[in-house]
């Protein structure tokens, strides 16, 4: 017996006449959808993912934006950055370089730019300008990282030796002692020692302020005493109610 054909069920599980069938759905995903999804995102539809570069206003990846680096500004002029003519030629060195060029070098003397750089060269040295602004400015024909090295050397010595100056204060009273006198006497000329300025001034309360020569006869004591470790700025002078003298260190030989 033979089998007929089964016909297609209204309704059923066919795709041609079917509303949601894949007959009338356009293949670019509709007039409005372009068919590629857009232009930042892929077919595929995946996540969206930014212009390559980061974008008009978007930093590269790393954070900040990047700028040229600042080029430092050398300290001198040396060599071929040197542009007058002229320029006087000093330095310790000046007989050595009278040795290599054959010619007596006097400190002081003015000569061609040019021909200094060519010294130096010829030394394998730099021509460096020290006072740029002399007439004609100065310049030496030194090793310049050996030059800074001993500036910098020299500068650190200076400020290591400084010694910082502090104003210490002696107060007496226009009745103070013997015995109190020469206790602060031996503080003053330990301030004075260490190279502090010292001020000493008498304070007179209440009605003492009629006791004004005993406060100038004490400090005038008081100087002489300290003679040979310092020397007053000025005479005893009255300030208000105390009368007073500041006392300046003198430089000893032995110290720099």
């Amino acid at each position: 017996m033979a089998l007929k054909p089964s016909s297609p069920k209204p309704g059923g599980g066919g795709n041609q006449n079917r509303p949601g069938g894949n007959q009338n759905r356009p293949t670019g995903g509709g007039p409005n959808r372009p068919a590629g999804g857009g232009p930042n995102r892929p077919a595929s539809g995946g996540p969206y993912r930014p212009p390559a570069g980061g974008g008009q206003n978007r930093p590269p990846a790393g954070g900040r934006r990047p700028f040229p680096p600042r080029q430092q500004q050398a300290e001198h002029r040396i060599n071929e950055h040197i542009r007058v003519p002229e320029l006087r030629l000093v330095g310790d060195n000046l007989e050595e370089i009278s040795e290599v060029t054959g010619q007596k070098i006097e400190p002081g003397t003015v000569y061609n730019t040019a021909l200094l750089r060519g010294w130096a060269e010829e030394m394998t040295l730099d021509l460096v300008e020290i006072s740029p602004n002399a007439d004609p400015p100065v310049a030496r024909i030194v090793d310049y990282n050996k030059f800074l090295y001993q500036k910098k050397k020299k500068e650190k010595e200076l400020k290591a030796n400084a010694v910082k100056q502090q104003l210490k204060e002696i107060r007496f009273g226009p009745e103070t002692g013997d015995h109190d006198f020469e206790f602060k006497l031996r503080h003053a000329k330990n301030f004075l020692g260490e190279g502090n300025k010292v001020k000493a001034y008498v304070q007179f309360r209440g009605r003492a302020i009629v006791f004004k020569d005993r406060g100038e006869l004490l400090l005038l004591r008081f100087l002489k005493e300290l003679e040979d470790y310092g020397a007053p700025e000025q005479l005893p002078r009255m300030d208000g109610k105390r009368m007073m003298v500041i006392i300046a260190p003198k430089k000893t030989p032995g110290k720099k």
